[in-house]
Formats: structure tokens, sequence, C-alpha cells
């Protein structure tokens, strides 16, 4: 969430109801590039965090897979017998 309130802060210190300047426009620039590399940092956080999910969510069904497979060739063993 702070990163949240710092982007807050940096949009309300640009107040552009006020007659536009060239320093105005620079610090729009530099406002604009600053969220848009932080929310291309919080895009490639969440994919990886989302792939990593992923992964070991397909560990745990493979795992149960597994589990299930030797689960019914115990039990068609136990019926042979």
């Amino acid at each position: 969430m702070s990163s949240d309130a710092t982007l807050s802060a940096q949009v309300d210190k640009l107040n552009l109801n006020q007659p536009s300047t060239e320093t105005d426009a620079s610090e729009l620039v530099a406002v604009v590039d600053d969220l848009l590399n932080q929310l291309g940092t919080k895009f490639s956080t969440l994919s990886s965090e989302l792939i990593s999910k992923m992964d070991e969510m397909s560990r745990r069904l493979d795992n149960l897979e597994a589990t299930i497979q030797a689960g019914s060739a115990q039990a068609a063993s136990d019926g042979e017998e």
C-alpha cells in the first residue's frame, strides 16, 4: 500500500489545474515514467508469483495423481489375492 500512497503523492504534487510550464511538463513526464516503471515491476512480480503458484499446483496434482494410481494398483492387487 505504501507504493500506492507514493503514487498518489506524486499525482497530487502535479496539480494539473495550474498553468502549464516546461517544468510542469517535464515533471509530468517523470511521474508518468515512474508510474509505468512501478506498474511494470508490479506486473513482473505478479507474473512470477502466479507462475510459481501454478508450478506448485502442478506438482501437487502430479503427486495426487501418483497417489491415486498407487492406491488403485494396490487395491487391484489386493483384490486378486
